[in-house]
């Protein structure tokens, strides 16, 4: 095991390169020229562009004509340590625990993308060159949406021109279990906002004559779902691609399942859309899920009154045959038809995302899977879908043209986002591994 990787990983994690925080932007920029001297160091050419907002840093390897292209994605950016009185120690201070690191940005993305990055060191070491044309892309604004990497492909597209695209930034099924996604879930964000009276007003001298928002709020987020939990929303389940039946089978197989899923999540039993498993439901299942609720007076104690306003956050997540302008407007149009009179509703759409899938039998993935079963030595492999959104994999297959390989590294339990992020020790070694053997495996695929 390479002990100086683990420290320069330590060195990485050190930085709060917290993208939403403009407090931290100086961080930010410090952290993304630190790698590019890390790319430097390793062997690699590397420069760090400036964009209207966080750096994108790109290393290679000078090209050699005939070999393919593969260009790894990951990101430097992380997400705000909030709420820091939940973590056991210093979210920017990485610690080890029974071998296990913790530290805001251990999984997501910083162990991941670095794995990769010293899994081409050690290759130069070993052998002075690669088997691939390499192109690292690592930007600082995952974690915002990556609002100027579109922008950036398509002003370098000529220079970002691969084959493949290789991510590690999803993850596995369980420890040890080697794990190729080949599908993502879209998203399309949306606000609504219920405006009633002009002022809080008193609910006992207005209460019963005036409409109360948040009740509106309540009623209209409680109408999304049927009683069995189906998606009231006509039309938003129209086109939906099902599942194969090799999916089905191959799912059921895996050794995450329900009750897997309720220790992971602490809930005492599992709900949803009927006739699915948990596993579909979150792989390749759309769903309408509120992130916020407010209005009204949230102090301690009581305080009579009837909220001028009130809110919801929503994101739908989307599978294959569901694009997300169409259902944010089929979204608008079925709460419009159920609000009632009496008070006046704002709806304000967020970001959104294409859902994604790749064939995960093709040459390159094939490829991907002997790479996984070297790096794990031998188990076997999950093949599965994830229930999150990486939009920019859908820019990159409108932009570069290519397909994307999401080769993930994180535990279900690493706590991505939230207190004591987390990234074992091994998974981080393994990752080296993973990366060395699938470099190797593209350099065989016939292009």
């Amino acid at each position: 095991m390479d002990d100086t990787a683990l420290r320069s990983l330590f060195d990485f994690l050190r930085f709060p390169s917290v993208s939403t925080d403009p407090a931290r932007r100086g961080s930010v920029a410090d952290c993304a020229a630190w790698l590019a001297q890390q790319m430097r160091e390793a062997g690699l050419s590397a420069e760090v562009y400036p964009t209207p907002g966080h750096p994108v840093v790109v290393g290679r390897n000078k090209p050699t004509p005939g070999l393919p292209t593969v260009l790894i994605y990951g990101h430097y950016d992380v997400q705000p340590e909030d709420p820091v009185s939940e973590w056991e120690t210093p979210p920017f201070e990485p610690t080890v625990r029974n071998g296990v690191i913790f530290a805001r940005g251990a999984t997501d993305n910083k162990g991941q993308i670095f794995a990769h990055l010293q899994g081409v060191a050690a290759t130069l070491r070993e052998h002075g060159r690669l088997p691939v044309n390499l192109i690292m892309l690592v930007e600082g604004e995952e974690e915002i949406g990556s609002p100027n990497l579109q922008a950036f492909l398509q002003e370098h597209r000529e220079s970002l021109g691969c084959d493949v695209i290789a991510v590690s930034d999803t993850g596995m099924v369980a420890p040890g279990v080697p794990t190729l996604t080949y599908g993502l879930r879209g998203i399309a964000a949306m606000e609504l906002r219920v405006k009633g009276p002009s002022v809080d007003l008193h609910s006992g001298i207005y209460g019963g004559a005036v409409r109360n928002p948040a009740t509106v709020v309540a009623q209209l987020v409680a109408s999304l779902h049927d009683s069995e939990g189906r998606i009231a929303v006509p039309e938003f389940c129209d086109g939906v691609v099902p599942l194969e039946d090799w999916e089905r089978q191959a799912w059921a197989k895996l050794p995450f399942g329900d009750a897997q899923l309720r220790e992971v999540t602490g809930v005492p039993s599992l709900a949803g859309e009927p006739g699915f498993t948990a596993l579909e439901r979150i792989w390749a299942r759309p769903t309408a899920e509120v992130n916020g609720l407010g209005g009204g007076f949230q102090g301690v104690g009581t305080k009579t009154v009837i909220p001028k306003e009130a809110f919801a956050k929503l994101t739908f997540r989307l599978v294959p045959g569901q694009d997300p302008e169409r259902i944010l407007d089929l979204a608008e149009a079925y709460l419009r038809k159920r609000c009632p009179e009496g008070v006046e509703l704002e709806l304000i759409r967020g970001h959104s995302g294409k859902p994604y899938v790749v064939d995960p039998h093709s040459a390159c993935g094939k490829a991907a899977q002997d790479a996984l079963r070297r790096a794990f030595r031998g188990r076997d492999l999950a093949l599965i879908r994830e229930g999150g959104s990486i939009p920019i994999i859908n820019t990159f297959k409108e932009e570069l043209g290519v397909d994307t390989l999401l080769l993930g590294l994180a535990l279900p339990d690493c706590r991505a986002h939230a207190p004591n992020e987390n990234f074992p020790v091994e998974n981080f070694y393994a990752g080296m591994a993973l990366n060395q053997a699938l470099l190797e495996e593209l350099a065989r695929v016939r292009f």
